[in-house]
């Protein structure tokens, strides 16, 4: 897999043959996180705030250099923290983190990134209301199947052509992120990247649909009536002053590269197999148990995305404008936040007496027991600001890191869980990876997008009303 392989990004693999190729380094001691000091969470902070701030402040160098930055904070936590343990610690950590759940993730991202972006749309639509509402039902249906990621990019390409001859057509997008970009994913693990790592943790794989279905059929549909009736405002304006349709009507509409709809098929059929398939043959990667199920899940995830690539017309991937670059980052900077979240899972797993007491205490109410409001604001305002899949992961571990008891008696705090990270993710440009994309994309086509701060106001005054709502009906 030459093309997809690249991208997992030069010190992503050489960490991967490091920990390969020096077996008898990985111990199987684990981390004491009670033994920790609160400094071993700077590398963790470190490159969560590069992420949310260097894009803004230092954009230019940013772009040509995220991977070193991701290296840095990593090399920040390794090398210290194997000065200190021992080297055998340092790289049986290491070797859990990239084999266990670091590989399978950008494994599957990347086959959802190749299958997405080798369907085109083709033709143009005429944006209204209705159209607009319509397509952003659709979108949220879309997610849960083939990921905020791959939603997103199927979408939102033909989304602006229908409205690009409108004035006003930044909200559309500004509800396109609230909607297909985050909270439509919170059904399945192919959903968004959360939900994912709470499956290869041990969440069932339907758990999330039985258990936070109310709150995305409340949050999605507010959305739309929302949306429905503001782009109905907001058409008055355009009709006034109407412009030319920049796109011409020469192609009816049809799809171009759909044999991708098939790889997806296999995509999710992959992904149910290796939660549903129970096998005893398992192999010691580096350490590492690693069950047979896992094995053909991420290979065949491997070869869906070199089918996908190779089957896919070039004129799909020209239309699409689809390059390796997204992706690309995302294995760079996620390898960086995998390695340098080991010590903060470690400290959280300590509990009340741990560094972190304190995070515990917050999501803790005075007899002992979780709070879940607490839970679901927590891991909703990271999520927000920070990346939230490893917000996830730390709220996950926070409370406790058992999936039975998370999926039984937890069952409450693991949705909050959730639907926090996952829902929250849409409060600004960085909470989601699929945010940033899909702004970029809007504004190389001439939409005038709102600044950082401009669209936290729409977030602000549209989501979090809906997010107070929600408190106070499923997680009091």
């Amino acid at each position: 897999m030459a093309q997809v392989g690249q991208r997992y990004g030069a010190w992503g693999r050489a960490a991967v043959g490091a920990a390969v190729l020096a077996p008898g380094w990985v111990s199987a001691a684990t981390i004491n996180g009670a033994d920790l000091s609160v400094f071993w969470g700077i590398p963790f902070a470190g490159i969560l705030l590069s992420i949310a701030l260097m894009p803004l402040f230092l954009p230019n160098f940013w772009h040509h250099h995220f991977g070193k930055v991701a290296a840095f904070w990593a090399l920040a936590f390794l090398l210290p923290f194997a000065a200190v343990f021992g080297p055998g610690l340092a790289a049986g950590s290491l070797a859990h983190a990239l084999v266990a759940e670091y590989i399978p993730f950008v494994i599957l991202l990347t086959a959802l990134f190749t299958v997405s972006g080798g369907i085109y749309i083709r033709g143009n639509l005429h944006g209204s209301p209705g159209l607009n509402t319509a397509i952003l039902a659709i979108g949220a249906v879309l997610a849960s199947f083939m990921g905020t990621t791959g939603a997103s990019m199927l979408l939102i390409r033909p989304l602006i052509r229908a409205n690009d001859a409108r004035r006003s057509s930044a909200h559309v997008v500004v509800f396109f992120i609230f909607i297909v970009s985050n909270a439509g994913g919170s059904l399945t693990p192919l959903g968004d990247p959360p939900l994912f790592l709470g499956f290869l943790k041990g969440v069932d794989f339907f758990w999330t649909v039985r258990h936070i279905f109310a709150e995305t059929l409340f949050l999605v549909s507010a959305l739309l009536v929302i949306f429905y009736l503001l782009d109905r405002y907001m058409l008055r304006f355009d009709a006034q002053k109407p412009r030319t349709d920049p796109t011409p009507d020469t192609h009816n509409l049809g799809f171009e590269g759909k044999i991708n709809f098939v790889l997806l098929g296999a995509v999710v059929a992959l992904v149910l197999l290796s939660g549903f398939w129970k096998s005893d043959l398992q192999w010691d990667i580096a350490g590492v148990a690693v069950g047979l199920p896992s094995i053909v899940r991420d290979l065949g995830l491997i070869a869906v995305a070199v089918l996908s690539f190779k089957l896919t017309p070039a004129s799909a991937h020209a239309a699409n404008q689809f390059d390796w670059g997204p992706m690309q980052e995302v294995a760079k900077l996620f390898a960086g936040i995998f390695l340098t979240i080991i010590p903060v899972i470690a400290m959280l797993q300590a509990g009340a007496n741990g560094p972190f007491g304190a995070v515990v205490r917050a999501v803790t109410r005075p007899d002992g027991s979780p709070d879940p409001a607490m839970y679901f604001w927590a891991a909703g305002l990271l999520s927000s600001f920070l990346d939230n899949a490893p917000t996830y992961l730390v709220f996950f571990n926070t409370a406790g890191g058992d999936p039975q008891v998370l999926m039984g008696s937890m069952a409450t705090t693991l949705a909050a869980i959730s639907a926090g990270a996952v829902f929250m993710g849409a409060n600004t440009y960085i909470g989601n990876a699929p945010n940033m994309m899909v702004k970029a994309i809007a504004e190389s086509r001439g939409v005038r997008m709102p600044s950082f701060f401009g669209y936290m106001a729409w977030s602000c005054s549209i989501l979090v009303p809906l997010f107070i709502v929600m408190t106070f009906i499923w997680f009091r």
